[in-house]
């Protein structure tokens, strides 16, 4: 569905166009799109949900990262919002907590993985420990370096997980036109973070960091997708499109059950 191409050998996240649109005809056609497809996703999800009651092992795991007022939170809404909740497990990564930083990287990572039959979704990640960390020294050069790898192998051993990581690409005029929003409009008020505008001073930074990130842990069985998201619009039915191509590539079926339908028919009409 999606022409969007994973990450791979000789990306250059500085070629990708925020303001492109590949693969959409326009804006109206992917709002159809969007909202016909729910039924689709909802079907498949449902039938991986079925699966997991039955022994059935598989889960999908929507890796988001972006830089702020990229569109994390539509994304969560409008396309993973159109799903049944209870097969849905969201959790979003702050700053961790002093309980956290006693333990390696992937502690908290590994708490929240989806739990067969549900789609996970990671509102930031792991990956914040080689992007912010990179950028804002949190870590030494040595230890960012050493897990790259670390997540590549953590990434690889998740067999029964299909993994989707997005990164939402947005510019950075774009973004202060977001912010400048969110101050404008009383409304909104309350998502604008002031730490926010320091940040836009490593723009650069988070660029290199970002390209290094995708570059080095994008392989076949966990690609990077670098999504346009200067249009909020694209990158929901483009995040849709890479859930959806997941799901019909799973191939998930309502597991057969274990008695007479035609027998139980007869005895609840008896009844």
């Amino acid at each position: 569905m999606t022409a969007l191409s994973p990450v791979g050998e000789g990306f250059d996240l500085a070629k990708v166009d925020p303001d492109s649109t590949p693969g959409a005809e326009d804006r109206k056609h992917a709002e159809k799109q969007l909202a016909k497809n729910f039924d689709e996703l909802g079907s498949l999800q449902e039938k991986l949900f079925a699966e997991s009651k039955f022994e059935g092992r598989r889960s999908v795991l929507l890796v988001l990262q972006a830089m702020d007022t990229a569109g994390k939170g539509g994304i969560i809404r409008h396309v993973v919002g159109g799903v049944d909740p209870q097969g849905v497990h969201l959790h979003a990564f702050k700053a961790p907590t002093d309980e956290e930083k006693n333990h390696d990287f992937l502690w908290r990572v590994r708490k929240e993985l989806p739990l067969p039959g549900q789609i996970g979704v990671f509102d930031r990640s792991h990956y914040e420990d080689v992007l912010i960390h990179r950028v804002r020294g949190f870590s030494t050069p040595e230890a960012i370096e050493e897990r790259y790898g670390i997540i590549r192998d953590f990434e690889a051993s998740l067999t029964d997980t299909t993994i989707i990581k997005v990164m939402l690409h947005i510019s950075a005029d774009e973004q202060k036109a977001r912010l400048q929003e969110r101050l404008d409009r009383p409304e909104k008020n309350w998502k604008f973070n002031p730490g926010d505008i320091d940040e836009r001073q490593h723009w650069a930074a988070y660029q290199e960091a970002y390209q290094i990130a995708l570059t080095r842990t994008s392989t076949p069985d966990a690609p990077w997708y670098v999504v346009p998201a200067n249009h909020k619009w694209y990158a929901r039915w483009a995040v849709q499109g890479l859930l959806l191509d997941a799901l019909r590539g799973l191939k998930p079926e309502y597991p057969a059950v274990d008695y007479d339908v035609a027998a139980e028919k007869k005895r609840l009409a008896a009844t």
